[in-house]
């Protein structure tokens, strides 16, 4: 039997706590899976664990939830923070790193806009529709923090000098990122991945010449920037993130 479906809420759950949800909610309990009142709904709101709630009324337009008890604590703090810094590219592959991303467990997605980026209009209200999505799916407790779109130079001068960082050098000479990945210590590390075009010789010695930042090898192939994404992330957790506990 499968567990009933999971939604994210904006509201805070506490025993007792009645939800009011919109049209998009309802319409996917009531129209998509044809739940009637009294079934149970999975419910999380990133702060406060995961929840069991029944459905007290629904229409086409409005559910309203009764909050029964809490299932799941709040996840603890993993190994890794991980801040994925990209480029954006076209708009499906831009949509599949947001959605890996979240899959995961990246904490901050930051939009960059280096020299090369072709696709410079960036709607992070649609990041935030499949970031929840993603988590829904994946049972994820929380939602990483989607940030405005900033020039290469200002997110870089955001960031904690002390937080590593991991600049994937598509023009070769850095070093191989298994072995990146288990030199790493426990705490922030952010990833930075280049546009289509990749970054301009003015950019990548800027990068290389910031303290903290770390020029890796994604292996012999020049990979797409969302397969590189992946496949960083991937090794971070595998190696030293929460793919270990």
């Amino acid at each position: 039997m499968s567990p009933p479906p999971r939604l994210f809420v904006a509201g805070h759950l506490v025993d007792g706590a009645s939800l009011s949800l919109g049209e998009d909610a309802a319409g996917y309990l009531f129209r998509v899976l044809r739940l009637a009142p009294g079934a149970d709904v999975r419910v999380f709101n990133g702060r406060d664990g995961e929840w069991r709630a029944t459905i007290d009324s629904a229409s086409n337009t409005r559910v309203k939830l009764a909050v029964a008890e809490r299932t799941r604590v709040q996840s603890p703090k993993p190994p890794l923070a991980l801040t994925l810094m990209f480029a954006p590219v076209k708009k499906e592959a831009t949509d599949f790193i947001i959605e890996k991303a979240t899959e995961l467990g990246v904490a901050v997605l930051q939009p960059v806009l280096s020299e090369r980026t072709q696709t410079r209009t960036v709607r992070t209200d649609r990041f935030r529709r499949i970031v929840i999505e993603a988590a829904e799916q994946t049972e994820r407790l929380d939602l990483p923090q989607i940030r405005d779109a900033e020039t290469l130079t200002r997110a870089l001068a955001a960031l904690d000098i002390n937080t590593p960082l991991l600049f994937c050098d598509e023009a070769g000479g850095g070093q191989p990122m298994a072995r990146i990945a288990q030199s790493l210590n426990a705490g922030p590390v952010a990833i930075l991945i280049g546009p289509e075009g990749g970054f301009t010789p003015f950019e990548r010695a800027g990068l290389k010449s910031r303290a903290g930042t770390i020029a890796v090898d994604l292996g012999p192939r020049i990979l797409r920037a969302e397969t590189a994404a992946l496949a960083v992330l991937a090794v971070l957790q595998a190696v030293r993130g929460d793919w270990q506990t």
